[in-house]
């Protein structure tokens, strides 16, 4: 695994990048930390400059799980907070429930829905389809993938032309980052294929036509492989704070993601749609919060910042107001360690 790392001689934070990027989309903001934290952020398998191990999707997250253990037993680290940004959160549901005992705090920042993307109704994580169809590798735009292949740094298709698509979807347009061509050759890392990104996929009778494969990143963050994740974070032994952070114009990780196959199919861009009785948009704000609120009811606690004219990536595109948060929620978990061990 390769990582960036900022020396630091206080509290040490794991920064965990999404989907589509890599640690290098956490470099800007742990320039700006607080000198004392010791910020350690990696590349997941298959992005970055880290090994293109292949991702088994039936394990769910499980294989980024066991990376992030294993390079914090490489590292001599026994505990540290914890922060995911969106498939990555997502994946912190997973950890944090198998290794409760690593983790001093989580914050999530537009963290994937604790029942996965794609192809679920309801705040419970009910499937819209029996199959999971409309979830895994086969939902992802083909022409997208290509054009990460041959890394077009063109603006040409606004739909699927990467730079365009990270420009529309990652932060709140008109805003761009100063450093955004490094941003780009990240999304370029990362490894393209069947066993890789997206992923493989089926077909399937039920809309929108494809089912999850057994490989990739995308088809490990299917519900048909997290049944029960949300359960485990829910009723984990060990109890810990978590910070949400999300952006308010967030159009990835949303109510009406326009990235679901549900919206698309409201919207006519997908065909022979069931209708928003069988197939609704799955409401991946509301999911994240009703499980944190059942979190919270049986012993957790959470809070929920929402960072005003930001989208995807609020850390990139307000840094210190991110890290105002951030840090008054870590210093805030220090006030609360004393008292409790004055008590």
């Amino acid at each position: 695994m390769h990582y960036l790392e900022r020396a630091g001689d206080g509290p040490v934070l794991f920064l965990i990048h999404g989907n589509g990027s890599s640690s290098v989309f956490w470099r800007k903001l742990m320039g700006r930390l607080p000198a004392s934290y010791r910020a350690i952020a990696p590349d997941m398998r298959g992005y970055g400059h880290s090994e293109a191990a292949v991702v088994d999707a039936t394990r769910g997250f499980d294989d980024f799980v066991e990376d992030i253990a294993a390079l914090m037993r490489s590292l001599e680290i026994e505990q540290a907070h914890f922060i995911g940004h969106s498939l990555g959160g997502g994946m912190l549901f997973a950890f944090a429930s198998v290794y409760s005992e690593k983790v001093q705090s989580l914050t999530l920042v537009n963290p994937a829905s604790p029942y996965g993307f794609g192809g679920t109704k309801g705040i419970d994580g009910k499937p819209c389809m029996p199959d999971f169809a409309g979830s895994g590798g086969g939902i992802v735009n083909p022409e997208f993938v290509q054009r990460l292949v041959k890394q077009d740094r063109s603006l040409a298709d606004l739909n699927a032309s990467p730079k365009a698509v990270i420009n529309r979807y990652y932060w709140r347009p008109p805003f761009v980052p100063d450093n955004i061509e490094e941003l780009l050759e990240s999304l370029f890392q990362e490894k393209i294929g069947e066993k890789h990104y997206p992923g493989d996929f089926y077909k399937s009778s039920n809309f929108p036509f494809v089912k999850p494969g057994i490989y990739g990143p995308m088809n490990a963050a299917s519900p048909k492989y997290l049944n029960g994740m949300a359960s485990a974070f829910i009723y984990a032994e060990k109890k810990f704070k978590v910070l949400w952070v999300r952006g308010a114009d967030d159009e990835v990780v949303s109510d009406e993601s326009v990235f679901d196959p549900g919206t698309l199919g409201k919207l006519g861009l997908l065909p022979d749609y069931p209708g928003a009785e069988v197939y609704p948009s799955q409401p991946m704000v509301s999911q994240t919060r009703y499980v944190l609120e059942q979190y919270a009811e049986h012993g957790g606690s959470f809070q929920e910042v929402v960072m005003q004219e930001t989208g995807h990536t609020p850390f990139i595109e307000k840094p210190q107001e991110f890290i105002t948060h951030l840090n008054t929620f870590i210093q805030e978990l220090k006030i609360d360690n004393y008292e409790k061990i004055r008590k």
